[in-house]
């Protein structure tokens, strides 16, 4: 089921930039939509866009089926986000903030407490719950944000570089939270990021966008297909290493089934996928050729 669905969408500011010129994408529910490009490239612009902060220029978009720009208080009680520099209140105590956030989506206070104090315990935070904002580190801020966008248990959670000032441990921690909120509790998510590598360990579906445009949108295999073809395999066998190509993976197992009936002994056989990186790369490349 598609629950996000943008067409067309362009954004021209005053000064007559264009963030976003005519993009579309789909998203399933349950996916991990990663919207990959450079600082620049229109990520934030198309959150703000999608989430009823921004009016588009042109171009129509929904979430669930609502209009953000028609109906931006429907959208945000079904929606969660976190930007780079989300905005709370530094002289109120990490669990005062959240306590104010839920009452705000109406949840009863019990209610809130409850899912306050296990975000805490998710996100190594219960320490700090009692002290003010003010005192929080930047990693700290960035995991309160992220609770605060999940206090309502939205279906459909807007990330904008959600691991920005993190440890490795704290960003595995969060990237492990944002995995099972997808697998246990079916919530969409949209990551924003430039971080390709970091993206493609966590996301299922990719758009990539450059200078406002969408290049591609698709699976990792999807993408793959539309700037490679064929495959590497590295093979080891008695006559040392060496790199043959083929269609597809499937086409591997008779390889090896082939040399060794012919005699051969394999050792090593494995086969080198491109990045999500090298893809991108390309797909810019691909571009620059066409324009």
């Amino acid at each position: 089921m598609n629950i996000l669905d943008a067409k067309n969408l362009t954004k021209v500011y005053l000064s007559s930039k264009k963030a976003l010129n005519n993009v579309s994408f789909t998203i399933q529910e349950g996916e991990i939509f990663g919207f990959l490009g450079p600082n620049g490239a229109g990520k934030t612009t198309a959150v703000k866009v999608l989430n009823g902060m921004l009016k588009a220029t042109e171009g129509t978009c929904s979430i669930f089926g609502i209009d953000p720009e028609e109906s931006p208080e429907k959208a945000h009680a079904i929606s969660g986000v976190v930007t780079e520099h989300a905005q709370m209140y530094n002289n109120l105590t990490g669990l005062q903030n959240l306590m104010f956030f839920g009452s705000v989506f109406g949840i009863e206070e019990e209610e809130t407490k409850k899912r306050a104090l296990d975000y805490f315990e998710r996100l190594e935070l219960k320490d700090a719950m009692n002290r003010k904002l003010g005192e929080y580190s930047t990693g700290m801020r960035q995991k309160l944000s992220l609770a605060r966008a999940m206090i309502h248990q939205p279906k459909m959670l807007f990330l904008d570089e959600p691991t920005s000032g993190l440890d490795p441990e704290s960003a595995l921690n969060v990237n492990n939270m944002i995995k099972s909120l997808s697998r246990d509790n079916g919530t969409t998510v949209f990551l924003c990021t430039h971080q390709l590598r970091y993206a493609e360990e966590i996301c299922t579906q990719y758009g990539l966008i450059s200078e406002g445009s969408m290049l591609a949108t698709g699976s990792l295999d999807e993408l793959h297909d539309l700037v490679f073809s064929g495959l590497k395999v590295l093979l080891k066998d008695e006559n040392g290493e060496r790199e043959i190509e083929v269609d597809s993976i499937d086409q591997i197992p008779s390889l090896v089934k082939q040399i060794v009936e012919s005699g051969g002994r394999v050792y090593h056989v494995s086969a080198h996928k491109h990045s999500l990186e090298e893809i991108y790369f390309a797909l810019i490349e691909k571009m620059k050729r066409t324009d």
